[in-house]
Protein backbone atom coordinates (compact mmCIF):
# COMPACT_ATOMS: atom_id res chain seq x y z
CA UNK A 1 0.00 0.00 0.00
CA UNK A 2 1.67 3.38 -1.00
CA UNK A 3 1.82 6.66 1.63
CA UNK A 4 -0.60 8.90 0.94
CA UNK A 5 1.04 12.41 0.59
CA UNK A 6 3.09 14.24 -1.88
CA UNK A 7 4.94 11.58 -4.39
CA UNK A 8 7.37 12.88 -7.08
CA UNK A 9 6.69 10.49 -9.58
CA UNK A 10 4.59 7.50 -10.78
CA UNK A 11 6.02 4.30 -9.23
CA UNK A 12 2.91 3.25 -8.04
CA UNK A 13 1.50 2.77 -11.23
CA UNK A 14 4.26 1.58 -13.38
CA UNK A 15 4.85 -2.21 -14.34
CA UNK A 16 1.34 -3.03 -13.97
CA UNK A 17 -0.85 -5.26 -15.97
CA UNK A 18 -2.20 -2.22 -17.74
CA UNK A 19 -3.08 1.33 -17.65
CA UNK A 20 -4.75 2.16 -14.04
CA UNK A 21 -8.61 3.54 -13.71
CA UNK A 22 -8.15 6.86 -14.69
CA UNK A 23 -12.00 8.00 -14.46
CA UNK A 24 -14.16 8.74 -11.63
CA UNK A 25 -17.40 10.80 -11.70
CA UNK A 26 -17.40 12.78 -8.55
CA UNK A 27 -21.33 13.00 -8.40
CA UNK A 28 -21.10 9.38 -7.61
CA UNK A 29 -19.37 10.38 -4.41
CA UNK A 30 -21.20 12.91 -2.29
CA UNK A 31 -18.88 14.18 0.87
CA UNK A 32 -21.57 15.75 2.75
CA UNK A 33 -24.86 17.58 1.21
CA UNK A 34 -26.93 19.78 3.18
CA UNK A 35 -29.68 20.12 1.07
CA UNK A 36 -29.61 19.67 -3.01
CA UNK A 37 -28.24 23.46 -3.60
CA UNK A 38 -25.46 23.31 -0.70
CA UNK A 39 -23.23 19.80 -1.23
CA UNK A 40 -19.95 18.80 -1.69
CA UNK A 41 -18.32 16.10 -3.93
CA UNK A 42 -14.95 14.35 -3.42
CA UNK A 43 -12.47 12.20 -5.12
CA UNK A 44 -9.51 10.68 -3.64
CA UNK A 45 -7.39 7.46 -3.92
CA UNK A 46 -10.20 5.70 -2.52
CA UNK A 47 -11.58 6.36 -5.84
CA UNK A 48 -8.72 6.32 -7.82
CA UNK A 49 -6.35 4.17 -6.24
CA UNK A 50 -3.69 5.75 -8.49
CA UNK A 51 -4.30 9.33 -7.93
CA UNK A 52 -1.26 9.01 -4.74
CA UNK A 53 -0.29 12.53 -3.49
CA UNK A 54 -3.39 15.04 -4.48
CA UNK A 55 -7.82 14.68 -3.76
CA UNK A 56 -10.62 17.03 -5.24
CA UNK A 57 -13.67 18.37 -3.85
CA UNK A 58 -16.05 20.20 -5.45
CA UNK A 59 -18.19 22.58 -3.32
CA UNK A 60 -21.63 24.38 -3.92
CA UNK A 61 -23.16 26.58 -1.51
CA UNK A 62 -25.84 29.22 -1.83
CA UNK A 63 -25.66 32.39 -0.12
CA UNK A 64 -26.94 32.06 3.95
CA UNK A 65 -24.95 29.13 4.00
CA UNK A 66 -20.99 28.51 4.72
CA UNK A 67 -19.04 25.85 4.76
CA UNK A 68 -17.91 26.05 8.74
CA UNK A 69 -14.30 27.07 10.32
CA UNK A 70 -11.99 23.78 10.13
CA UNK A 71 -8.53 22.72 8.80
CA UNK A 72 -6.75 20.20 7.79
CA UNK A 73 -3.64 18.51 9.79
CA UNK A 74 -2.04 16.66 6.57
CA UNK A 75 -2.54 18.82 3.72
CA UNK A 76 -2.42 22.44 2.44
CA UNK A 77 -5.65 23.50 -0.04
CA UNK A 78 -6.20 25.32 -3.04
CA UNK A 79 -9.68 27.03 -3.66
CA UNK A 80 -10.27 27.91 -7.07
CA UNK A 81 -13.82 29.90 -7.59
CA UNK A 82 -15.63 28.60 -10.73
CA UNK A 83 -18.28 30.44 -10.83
CA UNK A 84 -20.19 33.38 -8.07
CA UNK A 85 -18.00 35.63 -5.63
CA UNK A 86 -16.37 33.87 -2.57
CA UNK A 87 -15.58 35.05 0.91
CA UNK A 88 -12.61 32.87 2.36
CA UNK A 89 -11.10 33.99 5.26
CA UNK A 90 -7.84 32.06 6.89
CA UNK A 91 -6.39 32.74 10.40
CA UNK A 92 -2.72 32.59 10.46
CA UNK A 93 -1.18 31.50 13.44
CA UNK A 94 2.05 32.97 13.00
CA UNK A 95 1.11 35.95 13.01
CA UNK A 96 -2.28 35.63 14.98
CA UNK A 97 -4.13 37.80 12.17
CA UNK A 98 -7.70 37.48 10.43
CA UNK A 99 -7.28 37.19 6.57
CA UNK A 100 -10.54 37.99 4.51
CA UNK A 101 -10.12 37.41 0.76
CA UNK A 102 -12.89 38.48 -1.92
CA UNK A 103 -12.33 35.62 -4.69
CA UNK A 104 -13.95 35.50 -8.39
CA UNK A 105 -14.27 33.52 -11.10
CA UNK A 106 -10.62 32.51 -12.14
CA UNK A 107 -9.01 33.41 -8.91
CA UNK A 108 -7.64 31.57 -6.34
CA UNK A 109 -6.85 31.44 -2.51
CA UNK A 110 -4.04 29.17 -0.64
CA UNK A 111 -4.87 27.72 2.49
CA UNK A 112 -1.83 26.29 3.96
CA UNK A 113 -1.82 22.72 5.89
CA UNK A 114 -3.41 23.29 8.90
CA UNK A 115 -4.98 26.70 9.30
CA UNK A 116 -8.10 27.43 10.42
CA UNK A 117 -10.36 28.56 7.51
CA UNK A 118 -13.86 28.90 6.64
CA UNK A 119 -15.42 29.72 2.88
CA UNK A 120 -19.10 32.00 2.87
CA UNK A 121 -20.69 32.97 -0.70
CA UNK A 122 -20.68 36.46 -1.30
CA UNK A 123 -23.28 36.16 -4.01
CA UNK A 124 -26.23 34.17 -4.39
CA UNK A 125 -24.52 30.84 -5.54
CA UNK A 126 -21.00 29.64 -5.34
CA UNK A 127 -19.17 26.80 -6.88
CA UNK A 128 -15.63 26.05 -6.07
CA UNK A 129 -12.68 23.16 -6.65
CA UNK A 130 -10.93 22.62 -4.12
CA UNK A 131 -7.88 21.13 -4.47
CA UNK A 132 -5.24 18.73 -1.67
CA UNK A 133 -2.01 17.55 -2.02
CA UNK A 134 -2.86 14.48 -0.09
CA UNK A 135 -5.42 11.91 -1.41
CA UNK A 136 -6.23 10.80 2.10
CA UNK A 137 -6.59 14.61 3.59
CA UNK A 138 -8.17 14.75 6.65
CA UNK A 139 -9.82 17.14 8.37
CA UNK A 140 -10.92 18.72 11.59
CA UNK A 141 -14.56 20.12 11.97
CA UNK A 142 -14.80 23.24 14.57
CA UNK A 143 -18.42 21.93 15.23
CA UNK A 144 -16.71 18.98 16.69
CA UNK A 145 -14.26 20.65 18.78
CA UNK A 146 -16.76 23.13 20.21
CA UNK A 147 -19.36 20.16 20.64
CA UNK A 148 -16.71 17.63 22.19
CA UNK A 149 -15.40 20.00 24.73
CA UNK A 150 -17.03 19.95 28.04
CA UNK A 151 -18.75 23.47 28.83
CA UNK A 152 -16.30 23.65 31.77
CA UNK A 153 -12.92 23.36 29.63
CA UNK A 154 -14.50 26.70 28.14
CA UNK A 155 -15.13 28.12 31.63
CA UNK A 156 -11.70 27.00 33.31
CA UNK A 157 -9.90 28.23 29.83
CA UNK A 158 -11.52 31.85 29.28
CA UNK A 159 -13.41 32.32 32.37
CA UNK A 160 -16.86 31.77 30.51
CA UNK A 161 -20.18 30.72 31.91
CA UNK A 162 -20.57 26.91 31.61
CA UNK A 163 -23.77 26.94 31.04
CA UNK A 164 -24.21 29.99 28.77
CA UNK A 165 -21.80 27.83 26.32
CA UNK A 166 -23.64 24.85 26.87
CA UNK A 167 -27.27 26.43 26.20
CA UNK A 168 -25.32 28.18 23.31
CA UNK A 169 -23.72 25.19 21.57
CA UNK A 170 -27.14 23.19 22.41
CA UNK A 171 -27.87 22.91 18.61
CA UNK A 172 -24.27 21.57 17.63
CA UNK A 173 -25.21 17.48 17.83
CA UNK A 174 -23.08 16.48 14.90
CA UNK A 175 -20.40 17.68 12.47
CA UNK A 176 -21.89 20.40 10.70
CA UNK A 177 -19.74 20.66 7.25
CA UNK A 178 -22.11 23.32 5.24
CA UNK A 179 -23.66 25.32 7.75
CA UNK A 180 -25.64 26.66 9.48
CA UNK A 181 -27.36 22.92 10.66
CA UNK A 182 -30.98 21.64 10.54
CA UNK A 183 -33.17 21.54 12.90
CA UNK A 184 -33.22 17.32 13.03
CA UNK A 185 -29.74 17.04 12.71
CA UNK A 186 -29.86 13.63 11.93
CA UNK A 187 -31.15 13.94 8.71
CA UNK A 188 -28.13 16.51 6.76
CA UNK A 189 -30.14 16.39 3.78
CA UNK A 190 -33.45 18.44 4.96
CA UNK A 191 -34.10 21.81 3.07
CA UNK A 192 -32.91 24.72 5.50
CA UNK A 193 -34.05 28.27 5.75
CA UNK A 194 -31.74 30.72 4.64
CA UNK A 195 -30.73 33.73 7.63
CA UNK A 196 -31.75 36.85 6.00
CA UNK A 197 -31.13 38.57 9.03
CA UNK A 198 -27.04 38.02 9.18
CA UNK A 199 -24.79 40.72 8.99
CA UNK A 200 -22.04 41.22 6.36
CA UNK A 201 -19.08 42.34 7.44
CA UNK A 202 -17.86 45.18 5.87
CA UNK A 203 -14.16 45.31 3.79
CA UNK A 204 -12.30 47.97 2.93
CA UNK A 205 -11.31 47.54 -0.60
CA UNK A 206 -13.24 46.06 -3.42
CA UNK A 207 -10.97 46.42 -6.52
CA UNK A 208 -10.35 44.46 -9.41
CA UNK A 209 -12.72 41.64 -7.51
CA UNK A 210 -9.51 41.56 -4.53
CA UNK A 211 -10.04 42.63 -0.97
CA UNK A 212 -8.41 41.70 2.42
CA UNK A 213 -9.11 43.02 5.90
CA UNK A 214 -7.05 41.41 8.74
CA UNK A 215 -8.91 42.09 12.03
CA UNK A 216 -7.60 41.26 15.40
CA UNK A 217 -9.28 41.73 18.44
CA UNK A 218 -7.75 44.12 22.00
CA UNK A 219 -9.38 43.96 24.91
CA UNK A 220 -12.80 42.29 23.51
CA UNK A 221 -12.86 45.23 21.04
CA UNK A 222 -12.49 44.31 17.45
CA UNK A 223 -9.85 46.49 15.39
CA UNK A 224 -9.45 46.69 11.62
CA UNK A 225 -6.50 47.03 9.67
Amino acid sequence: MVNPGFVPDNKNIKKTSGTPNLFFDSRDNVFFERDPNNKAYEVTSTQLPAMVGGAFVDLYLTKGHIREPHWHPNAWELDVVVSGEALISIVDPDTKKLHNYIAKPGQVVFIPMAWWHWIRPESEELHLHLFFNNDQFETAEGSDMLRLTPPEVFQLSYGVDSKKIADSLSPVKESVVIGPPTKNPSNNRDHISQNTNRTEPAYNERQNGKAERISININEKPIDF
